[in-house]
């Protein structure tokens, strides 16, 4: 599931969309796995990694310079004590780290050069190029056998005249079939860019080309949220760009999905989805077809009593599954759905974040939902995290769901107003035993954040063996509000 702290639906519609938000605002967001959710692997020991941004973090004493994280899976999951965290006053790493460059605004991975390690590419949107202000820089860091070490190449913008915040928008997939790892790229403006595989680390690309959804431009801020997967089943990577609709100003948002071909993304299929914020996509009943699952976290009253299509009080998820045609019959799913845990109340934000991967091993992909703003007792916008498992029907909604929260026995940490436990999270095996974990963000400590750490047994996620990673402990300054853990990378 990319606005601040994926509340910020953009600048001027906040608000509007939600009826009023969480106190917490900073970082960006992503979500999106393939049909197979390969985890990343950047240092090729055939454990799952977790990256993840600290963008909002004071570098050298530069407000909001930025900075990325990498947790490396071990047999015993993910902490700090194996990790890499980079800014871009890193040796090798492309640019400087300056005040508002917000190094780490969006993040995506893939073995963009080949050679077996995955790679993060890194969008500084905030960066000032020359005279342009916001004018943003992309580049990628490189995998190795020592992970991401900070070594980097420059991305360049194809049209500097024109963007405004390069690289806000990521997603890596092989849109054209061929093998490579292509990168997805959007701005603020609708146009997205599209590089071909073919990526050195001398800056080289096998091509670009670009595509333009229907999505409102500069007044917008562009896209939302990129995310790719293969929603039909041909082998090659789709994409669902979440935006807001060239005939609505400002109103509610709608998503796109444009289908791969063999000469890459492509709007002759285009199809309209539900709509939402953050979206994954990866195929919950294995039928061989990558579902597409979006978050609507918005109440469906605009306050000035508008009426929001497709939503539910306290937010909605949509999961539309995946045909040899595309998107097909799409389902909601509240906290009012069957048995899911909890109940449908104002500015829960349910969906606020969304990550699919198999965590029982049964061959069909679980869900873990972030409902960010979920009040507790008097513990307000504390947080909590729902899992739903898949089968061969579709998500299970009336039995063996799961809820944490950091009250919940065994999860560290305690609730408290603002943690906004659940502002994102990734669901991928980073302790190698091939079940997926679930890794959790929050907002908590007035912006510093905390990620979390919740392995699976082999047939749910379990408490035993949790901890958490803190700012301090990772090397990330907790000077003003850093939001670690507040944009995983996807």
């Amino acid at each position: 599931m990319h606005q601040p702290l994926r509340l910020a639906l953009a600048a001027a519609t906040a608000v509007a969309l939600t009826g009023g938000m969480l106190t917490f605002t900073a970082a960006t967001a992503t979500a999106a796995d393939s049909t197979a959710v390969p985890k990343a692997d950047f240092n090729g020991d055939g454990i799952g990694d977790v990256a993840f941004s600290a963008d909002g973090a004071y570098v050298s004493g530069r407000k909001q310079a930025g900075q990325v994280v990498v947790l490396y899976g071990t047999a015993t999951g993910v902490s700090a004590a194996k990790r890499h965290t980079i800014s871009q006053n890193t040796t090798g790493t492309p640019g400087s780290s300056e005040a508002g460059d917000r190094f780490g605004y969006d993040t995506a991975y893939g073995d963009f050069n080949g050679d077996g390690y995955d790679d993060i590419a890194v969008g500084s949107a905030g960066e000032d190029v020359g005279s342009d202000k916001d004018g943003g820089t992309l580049a990628i860091l490189w995998g190795s056998a020592s992970g991401i070490t900070g070594k980097g190449t420059t991305v360049a913008d194809p049209a500097p005249s024109k963007h405004d915040r390069w690289g806000e928008n990521l997603a890596a997939g092989d849109f054209d079939g061929d093998g490579k790892t292509d990168l997805a790229v959007g701005t603020n403006v609708a146009t997205m860019y599209v590089f071909k595989g073919g990526f050195t680390t001398g800056g080289a690309t096998g091509g670009k080309y670009t595509v333009k959804p229907p999505i409102m431009g500069s007044d917008a801020g562009g896209p939302l949220n990129l995310s790719a997967g293969d929603v039909n089943g041909d082998g090659r990577t789709d994409l669902v760009v979440d935006g807001f609709e060239t005939e609505t100003e400002y109103g509610w948002n709608r998503n796109y999905y444009l289908p791969g071909t063999a000469t890459g993304l492509s709007t002759t299929g285009l199809k309209q989805l539900k709509p939402g914020i953050i979206t994954a996509i990866g195929d919950i009943n294995a039928d061989g077809y990558g579902d597409i699952v979006s978050g609507a976290q918005w109440n469906p009253t605009l306050e000035d009593g508008t009426t929001v299509p497709d939503s539910a009080k306290g937010g909605k998820v949509w999961v539309t599954y995946g045909t040899a045609s595309g998107p097909g019959t799409a389902t909601g799913i509240t906290q009012d759905t069957g048995n899911v845990p909890g109940t449908s109340e104002g500015n829960d934000f349910f969906g606020y974040e969304l990550d699919l991967g198999d965590i029982n091993g049964d061959g069909y992909l679980d869900l873990g939902i972030g409902v960010a703003g979920e009040n507790i007792g008097d513990d307000v916008d504390t947080g909590t995290v729902t899992v739903l498992y898949g089968t061969a029907s579709g998500l299970n909604t009336t039995s063996g769901a799961q809820s944490f929260s950091q009250d919940s026995a065994g999860v560290p940490g305690s609730n408290e107003d603002n943690d906004g436990f659940g502002i994102d999270l990734k669901v991928d095996d980073v302790n190698g035993d091939g079940k997926a974990d679930l890794v959790v963000g929050s907002a908590e400590n007035a912006g510093n954040g905390a990620v979390t750490y919740l392995p699976s047994n082999g047939t749910k996620i379990t408490t035993s063996g949790s901890r958490a990673v803190s700012p301090s402990t990772a090397g990330v300054a907790t000077t003003g509000s850093p939001y670690f853990g507040a944009n995983f990378a996807d």
